[in-house]
């Protein structure tokens, strides 16, 4: 079934927004009116309907800091709860008497505002649902954490917990009125279902993120198609709004798209324009209230070549009108009143405050750093400054212009120096770029809006010394492993600082007990790292030399910084040389052979003109022909890809005979001479000689 729906604006407001203020609004005649508006205060973290069971849940609740408030559907406010909390509450969940808070890493459970259950987190939690089911024995809340992991809990304790394929950012149960399945949606785009029990749980079905889509911000559900079966509403941080409809399969399949301007932090299934037309409500993150209506748009009449308006769309247009000649009257204003003031001799310049919305994750797709920036007006310019060597990756979503300037890595430690400049109304900006492992520093980004006056913020972002790096949840335990002993007077937070400091995806807080092992794996070869660490002890593995290298730099560079003595030890497994060459060997193979086909594109094309037609080539050439525009877009979106791949292959060989204490640098030269005539066997020979 086929669903059409259309885009209404309703207002832009701040709901639950970044100064406290609460906003209720109701429909009349098709416009926004006001029901109520709370006072300014701290920022609104998460807000939620509830209400006594089997009534409707009108009642709302809003968490600021560690403090929650409730206010009726006409706004008076009936609850304030003091939560006690030594970090601010980001996940809320109510259900009845019960009251459900999270902090970072720290879960507490209130009925009738008195303590009930308590648990701390390995991970950061992200959000929290509850179920309640004739089936289920008691409530059962579900922690959706960093790690991609969902924790189960019994009271306080964990009951077990569910591995996700990505981390998961939100929560929502699938069946309002009670149930057993879950629906999550991860910071990399992808959705899953899973069914909770009471001492397990199994996994529905999962839909991945092949089109590289934005991550999800919010899930509903709905039944928007009208079949009886609820569709599940999505609402993703670049703009993307999805409704999932069920066909005969048990499976969701994509019924709807819309692509909003901004990232939607929120969104609702239900009647709100007009009575008997459902619709999807959306609220964006400059506070856009968006409505996408089941409601058929009324073709306007036509006369010859006049198009008649109906009597409704001129007064809106009408009221629109005077309402942006009064902005604009109140700009010329301000702006006058500014000039006045600026000429004066006591005057001083306000720097005007602004938000910004920023994200720097690791994509696994491509192995490649995506930065989302985000602000409520305009931006004007984005400068961006690294101190390591990095590459600018080509997004299609990205309008900016960029520019880049000379930098001279010396002194000024400058490897990147890039301008992007916007064009008007952009208030998105995403940006991809690509590390190198070993390579680590800062990249900052100088964030100009169209303010008057000129200001600017400043974010950074690190680049760790194992940045392709990616936490898993196990790892194959055939591989030929490497290994890497650390024994030394250092506490069991002083080498969680520094595992922090080289991976990407640990969290910074020191994991409860005695030792923690983590997993992770290389997102642009596939190689693997295990890491186990105490007090006093650590111990690293993995399938890649130089990876056990990099950490072996690092981790006594971070220790001899506080002043500690290392004993370390390593085993070094040759095999390992083989198995990593052997994991290049296909990435290898298809960058030369993608070279190779982008170099005979122009003479190609010679042939083709001076030959009228190109059915004389044979098959392989006409097909490089056919794909012409996809070879060289390809190209393009890789830069210095085959020299990544050789720059690894080279350090391959240097930290293999490191650790043999001999320096091979003079065979460099010979190796990249077998590389211009790529063979794997000839490699593998190459590498065996002693």
């Amino acid at each position: 079934m086929e669903l059409h729906l259309h885009r209404l604006d309703y207002t832009q407001v701040a709901i639950a927004d970044h100064d406290g203020v609460v906003t209720c609004f109701g429909m009349k005649k098709g416009e926004a009116v006001p029901v109520f508006k709370t006072l300014p205060g701290a920022k609104v973290a998460r807000m939620d309907l509830g209400g006594a069971v089997g009534t409707p849940q009108e009642k709302i609740f809003v968490c600021s800091g560690s403090q929650v408030r409730g206010f009726t559907k006409k706004g008076k406010q009936f609850l304030t709860f003091e939560a006690n909390l030594t970090e601010s509450i980001n996940a809320l969940h109510v259900s009845a008497a019960d009251l459900f808070v999270c902090a970072s890493y720290i879960y507490n459970h209130y009925c009738d505002c008195k303590d009930q259950d308590y648990f701390l987190s390995g991970d950061k939690i992200n959000d929290i649902t509850c179920l309640s089911s004739e089936k289920l024995p008691h409530l059962i809340p579900v922690l959706a954490c960093q790690d991609r992991v969902l924790r189960v809990l019994q009271g306080s304790e964990l009951s077990y917990d569910i591995e996700v394929p990505g981390p998961p950012s939100v929560l929502e149960l699938f069946n309002k009125d009670g149930g057993e399945e879950v629906l999550y949606g991860t910071t990399d785009g992808k959705i899953g279902l899973v069914q909770i029990g009471d001492c397990d749980a199994a996994t529905k079905w999962e839909i991945g993120n092949e089109k590289r889509k934005g991550g999800i911000l919010c899930i509903d559900t709905y039944d928007i198609i009208g079949d009886g079966v609820n569709d599940i509403l999505v609402g993703r941080d670049d703009g993307t709004v999805e409704v999932y409809g069920f066909d005969s399969s048990s499976e969701p399949t994509l019924r709807f798209e819309h692509v909003l301007t901004e990232s939607v932090t929120s969104i609702q299934g239900g009647c709100v324009g007009k009575e008997s037309y459902d619709e999807v409500l959306t609220a964006t993150y400059t506070g856009w209230v968006t409505g996408l209506t089941s409601e058929p748009q009324r073709a306007e009449a036509v006369q010859g070549d006049e198009v008649r308006m109906s009597k409704e769309t001129q007064s809106k247009i009408e009221a629109l009108s005077a309402e942006l000649e009064q902005l604009q009257v109140k700009v010329l204003q301000g702006r006058e009143q500014y000039q006045q003031s600026s000429q004066s001799s006591t005057a001083v310049s306000a720097v005007p405050v602004f938000s910004i919305n920023d994200k720097f994750t690791l994509c696994q797709d491509d192995a490649s750093y995506s930065l989302t920036l985000e602000v409520p007006t305009a931006i004007d310019n984005l400068l961006l400054q690294s101190d390591v060597p990095i590459d600018l990756l080509d997004v299609d979503k990205n309008s900016a212009v960029v520019s880049f300037s000379e930098c001279d890595s010396q002194p000024n430690g400058n490897f990147l120096l890039a301008t992007y400049r916007c064009q008007a109304n952009t208030t998105r900006l995403e940006l991809k770029v690509r590390s190198i492992e070993g390579q680590y520093g800062t990249l900052q980004a100088y964030v100009t809006p169209r303010l008057q006056p000129k200001t600017c913020q400043v974010r950074q972002y690190q680049i760790k010394p194992l940045s392709l790096h990616q936490r898993t949840h196990s790892i194959d335990p055939d591989r030929p492993m490497n290994r890497l002993s650390l024994v030394g007077q250092f506490s069991f937070a002083e080498i969680h600082s520094w595992v922090v400091f080289c991976l990407p995806e640990v969290p910074e807080k020191t994991p409860a007990g005695e030792s923690v092992t983590f997993y992770f794996h290389n997102t642009f070869l596939g190689t693997q790292i295990e890491a186990t660490y105490c007090k006093g002890e650590g111990h690293f593995k993995s399938d890649n030399i130089s990876t056990i290298s990099i950490l072996r730099d690092v981790l006594s560079k971070e220790a001899t910084k506080k002043k500690i003595n290392l004993n370390i030890s390593y085993d070094i497994n040759d095999d390992s040389v083989s198995h990593t060459l052997r994991m290049i060997h296909p990435k290898l193979e298809y960058q030369l052979l993608l070279a190779k086909k982008v170099q005979l594109i122009d003479a190609l094309k010679e042939l083709q003109v001076h030959e009228g037609n190109a059915d004389f080539l044979i098959p392989e050439y006409r097909s490089i022909l056919d794909e012409s525009a996809n070879l060289l877009e390809e190209y393009k979106k890789q830069p210095a890809h085959l020299d990544r791949l050789y720059g690894m292959i080279t350090d391959l060989l240097i930290d293999k005979f490191k650790f043999k204490g001999k320096n091979v640098r003079t065979k460099v030269s010979s190796m990249l001479e077998i590389l211009d005539h790529y063979d794997l066997n000839s490699l593998l020979d190459f590498f065996s000689e002693p």
